[in-house]
């Protein structure tokens, strides 16, 4: 049975949110961010990142596709889908292969791979509320 919570939080409060869904959450695993343009995917996934232990910079992979990066514990594959067109372009990729790492993939808009996930994927839902973000996480 799936399980959903819902945070409404400020930026100040994003070092928070991140580790209490870290803490939540198994080490590693596959967690597929959702959210109109501007919600806050790469924003979240950045913090995520520096709480897992990476010490480089975090960018959106809007046009490499994919960034790893090296945590202090596990490596972890961050993809932008935004620009891939169909599963054809993302097999391409090898995207199947990264599904089989014990890493952590940050999949931002994953409507293209869904077809290739595991079924204990985390979800997470970005809105846009006044000043404040609203995240959905289901697991």
């Amino acid at each position: 049975m799936k399980k959903t919570e819902s945070y409404l939080f400020s930026e100040n409060e994003l070092p928070l949110i991140s580790r209490l869904q870290l803490t939540n959450w198994p080490k590693p695993c596959i967690v597929l961010l959702e959210g109109s343009m501007g919600a806050g995917k790469t924003t979240l996934v950045k913090q995520l990142c520096k709480d897992l232990g990476v010490s480089e910079g975090v960018s959106s992979p809007t046009y490499a596709i994919v960034n790893e990066y090296k945590g202090e514990a596990f490596t972890i594959f961050h993809f932008d889908l935004y620009r891939l067109k169909s599963e054809e372009e993302l097999f391409n990729l090898g995207f199947e292969d990264y599904l089989y790492q014990q890493a952590y993939l940050f999949i931002e808009w994953p409507q293209l791979a869904l077809n290739f996930l595991p079924v204990d994927v985390i979800r997470l839902q970005l809105n846009v509320v006044a000043q404040q973000r609203e995240l959905i996480v289901t697991y």
